[in-house]
């Protein structure tokens, strides 16, 4: 059993540790946060095998702040560490601010420093992560984080502000930090390197960030769901709903209904392309149609029914009966009309996948009966 102490784990970056390594085998968890006494932090690191140093201040109306826990937390930890004569692995969270000019940048360099001649002086395996902007879910909007701030103002419907649209930002998600944290675990320890870096990385500009966000929101209106091989904005996509109120999860969708039954559009993507979802009153067929380049897949998920088809240069009618006590999906090849009829007294309800969104002015739609 490891007991591993992480400082600062109601913060951001600390609760979603605190989730990963809650789910390692043979791992105990103790923790430190600003509510805590000296005594407590000195009992912790009596116990310690690994220590996880994330507690910080990164904006304060009081300067000393930043001081006295970046710098000053991180010195009280060293000293206690030196005095029990142990050599506890460190992981610290700083910031690529430690490169900067300012008052929070140089309290962070600061504790790096102290950090190195630690373990200089004892021989501490220390890893020092400089991270660039983290964004995922649980993080405080309006406090540190430009994509916390994007993700929930849009989606309460509030006005974002934004500096420089072309000013660049380097982010990195919160689940490859934890990762990286997590797998230090298994890592030989290298006394000769101190700094570390997560690999995955993204780049982006405030004004492209606010655009996919607004592009996320406007999902439930477009219903065109983003390219998420794009890594970025399936981590943006997963950010995003993480700002949602509880009561604001669900979403009505535009229901079509006629004289057959009704039908509503679920999900559309330019890579992908849509699926939509009918139900049919009984002995009513809906088709009689063929396509030149658009394909289709039917998938009968309630009831009975025939699906038809017929290459349009052919006399010969294919005919595949279907229903819900044998689940089966139905291709349908450009070329070929086809039809689908409700085979059952009660309702039917089909699955549909086209491989293109309806364009209305180039529907690919042609009227021939099977």
């Amino acid at each position: 059993m490891k007991t591993v102490l992480v400082t600062g784990s109601k913060g951001f970056i600390g609760i979603n540790l605190i989730e990963a390594l809650s789910r390692v085998k043979d791992v105990n968890l103790i923790t430190f946060n600003k509510e805590d006494t000296i005594d407590t932090l000195q009992s912790h690191l009596e116990k310690a095998d690994f220590i996880y140093h994330l507690a910080g201040v990164n904006r304060s109306e009081r300067t000393e702040d930043f001081e006295a826990v970046n710098a000053g937390l991180t010195r009280t930890i060293i000293e206690i560490l030196e005095k029990l004569g142990k050599k506890t692995p460190i992981v610290m969270s700083s910031s690529l601010q430690a490169e900067l000019n300012n008052v929070y940048g140089l309290s962070k360099k600061k504790g790096e420093k102290m950090l190195v001649e630690h373990s200089q002086k004892t021989n501490s395996p220390i890893y020092i992560y400089r991270l660039p902007n983290v964004f995922g879910k649980w993080s405080k909007p309006n406090y540190n984080s430009v994509v916390a701030t994007f993700c929930y103002n849009i989606s309460h419907g509030l006005d974002i502000w934004i500096s420089d649209k072309n000013k660049e930002l380097e982010l990195v998600y919160i689940d490859d930090v934890v990762k990286a944290f997590t797998e230090l675990f298994d890592k030989d320890a290298n006394l000769n390197e101190q700094y570390y870096t997560i690999d995955h990385k993204f780049k982006i500009t405030l004004g492209q960030l606010a655009e996919r966000i607004y592009q996320l929101r406007d999902i439930r209106k477009t219903l065109i769901i983003p390219d998420l091989c794009d890594e970025l904005m399936k981590c943006l996509h997963a950010t995003y709903l993480s700002y949602l109120e509880t009561d604001d999860f669900a979403y009505n969708l535009e229901l079509k209904a006629d004289q057959r039954g009704s039908l509503v559009e679920l999900l559309k993507s330019k890579q992908f392309g849509q699926i939509f979802v009918s139900k049919t009153h009984s002995s009513i067929v809906r088709g009689n149609h063929y396509h030149n380049s658009k394909i289709e897949k039917f998938v009968l998920i309630q009831g009975k029914a025939v699906i038809k088809l017929r290459h349009i240069f052919s006399d010969k009618v294919i005919s595949y009966p279907v229903s819900d006590e044998e689940i089966k999906v139905v291709d349908i090849p450009p070329g070929y009309t086809h039809s689908i009829e409700n085979a059952g007294d009660s309702e039917m309800i089909v699955l549909f996948w086209a491989n293109e969104i309806f364009d209305p002015k180039n529907p690919d739609t042609y009227y021939k009966t099977v």
